[in-house]
């Protein structure tokens, strides 16, 4: 494990080299001067520090435009790991990954609850420090930690992290003492945002959503490839949108808020009438609907129908070009996804609004630890 990886490699120069090579490697030096503005002797000399850091490494000659095949640059992704962390509600889990977002390894720790934040904090030590060890010798560039709830970013505090029951956890401030690494903190829908921008194989995008239905509901948006927090970090907390002003209350407060509908435990909930011989969880729900129980696959188009309204009031506000859902209830694409579509069509203002793709996640039940290996890799390769 290197210290102060971070700075030594980060630079406006490098970022915009190491960000030109990430999306069109392999590329020449001079191919990038020309494209980034840069001068050909800045170019190489930022690229020769790149090489002798280990991030960058040189590869096949590309075509002659008439005199010496000029060498070609390509990104080393096992150059440097990242840690992603994704905290809680119910574990931690955690990833090693290369540059490119292929996990090396991983650890988990199941929390026990209730919990408080020195406990809290002590599970997720053991978890890093578990990761950590597995790659142990390979250079570690930071942690980022996607946490539930409302985050301060620029302080990588978790405020309030309403399944947990806790606020004020300093979740940046621990880490960074204990490990001696940069640390990323953010909410988790926004990291998995973020993780399904860079590697959700979406193509150029100016804006995206992705929402993360699952305990809760929390979405992140993209915009000019930016991530979203709006003036106090609460941009995305669409669970508590409300659609039903008669609807049930929710554990906020406020009555018939999107979440009452829409995740795990509200369809666990409503599931309660339906006849079974135990009572059913939200996958067990699903599981049914598979097995073509009618009045299982009713509750989970109901479901995709409130997801349906909840989605055409942000088309309506952002309009952004894609929608991306993840999270466990996402899983239930088969029988959500339909409903979703078919409300957004009947009731987007427009038919160029009712156009917005929705589709399910790629990345799985990674997307949201991709996203936390991302949020390092954003200030690695990009320009602030």
């Amino acid at each position: 494990m290197r210290q102060g990886t971070f700075q030594w490699m980060k630079s406006m120069n490098k970022s915009m080299i190491l960000n030109k090579i990430r999306k069109d490697g392999p590329i020449s030096r001079a191919q990038i001067a020309r494209e980034t503005n840069l001068t050909p002797p800045t170019v190489s000399s930022n690229v020769k520090e790149l090489i002798d850091q280990g991030i960058v490494e040189e590869s096949d000659f590309g075509q002659s435009q008439g005199g010496r095949k000029p060498t070609m640059l390509i990104i080393n992704n096992d150059a440097f790991c990242i840690i992603g962390v994704d905290a809680g509600p119910e574990t931690i889990e955690c990833i090693a990954a290369n540059l490119a977002g292929r996990v090396l390894e991983r650890s988990e720790t199941k929390l026990e609850l209730p919990t408080d934040n020195g406990q809290f904090l002590g599970a997720l030590k053991s978890c890093i420090a578990d990761c950590v060890e597995k790659v142990k010798g390979k250079d570690i560039i930071g942690i980022g930690v996607a946490m539930h709830g409302v985050v301060d970013v620029a302080t990588g505090v978790s405020l309030y992290a309403p399944n947990l029951g806790l606020e004020n956890i300093p979740i940046k401030e621990e880490l960074e003492a204990a490990f001696g690494l940069e640390v990323k903190v953010e909410n988790d829908a926004r990291a998995m945002a973020l993780g399904e921008y860079w590697f959700g194989q979406h193509g150029d995008l100016e804006s995206m959503l992705a929402v993360n239905i699952g305990t809760g509901v929390g979405a992140g948006l993209i915009i000019d490839g930016k991530l979203y927090h709006g003036s106090s970090d609460l941009a995305g907390e669409i669970g508590h949108m409300t659609i039903d002003l008669h609807g049930e209350t929710c554990e906020c407060g406020n009555r018939g808020c999107l979440q009452t509908f829409v995740t795990g435990p509200a369809i666990a909930r409503h599931a309660s009438g339906i006849a079974s011989a135990s009572p059913l969880t939200a996958q067990g729900v699903y599981e049914q609907a598979v097995a073509g129980n009618e009045a299982c696959i009713a509750l989970l188009t109901e479901a995709g129908k409130a997801m349906g309204v909840g989605l055409t009031n942000l088309i309506h506000i952002v309009n952004p070009q894609k929608i991306v859902l993840g999270g466990g209830v996402s899983k239930a694409g088969k029988f959500i996804l339909p409903a979703i579509r078919e409300t957004i069509k009947a009731s987007a203002l427009t038919p160029s609004a009712s156009r917005t793709t929705v589709e399910i996640s790629k990345l799985g039940d990674d997307a949201t630890l991709i996203g936390a290996i991302t949020l390092l890799l954003v200030d690695v390769f990009e320009v602030a």
